[in-house]
């Protein structure tokens, strides 16, 4: 499913949409170059799930949990990681298995432990659509 959007507000509403409808165990890779809205998007997938503190991206904490929701929400910022073994550290396996929703942010850099089944979610710019144009691509995923 590709969908567009033309604002942060578009953006952080199609994140909105997708907490209003997550299922515990989801796991969402969230992927797109520097500046591109992921946070919006996460921040919208927050709101969707009913958590109303401040939603940042956790890029030198890997992880950053909110429980008030209507499910637990993971989000996951791995820019930072140096190798798979921090993943371990910080028992990832405990996230993406659990009751909540998890959202990994440069999941590319991750691959090798990802989950099977999850759902992709890329965000891309094209400034000659106009500088707040979204292409969103969302995709589901299952290896075997």
């Amino acid at each position: 499913m590709v969908i567009e959007t033309r604002s942060p507000q578009e953006t952080f509403e199609l994140g909105k949409k997708i907490g209003e409808t997550a299922k515990p165990g989801q796991v969402y890779t969230l992927n797109g170059d520097l500046g591109v809205g992921k946070t919006v998007f996460t921040q919208g997938v927050a709101s969707g799930l009913g958590i109303t503190e401040a939603v940042s991206s956790p890029t030198f904490t890997i992880v950053q949990v909110y429980e008030e929701g209507r499910l637990p929400f993971y989000h996951f910022d791995v820019y930072r990681i140096g190798d798979i073994e921090e993943m371990e550290e910080i028992g990832y396996d405990d996230y993406f298995f659990g009751e909540g929703i998890c959202l990994i942010e440069w999941a590319e850099l991750i691959c090798d432990i990802l989950p099977e089944k999850r759902i992709s979610v890329t965000i891309e710019k094209d400034l000659a659509q106009g500088f707040d144009y979204r292409r969103i691509t969302i995709e589901e995923i299952e290896e075997r």
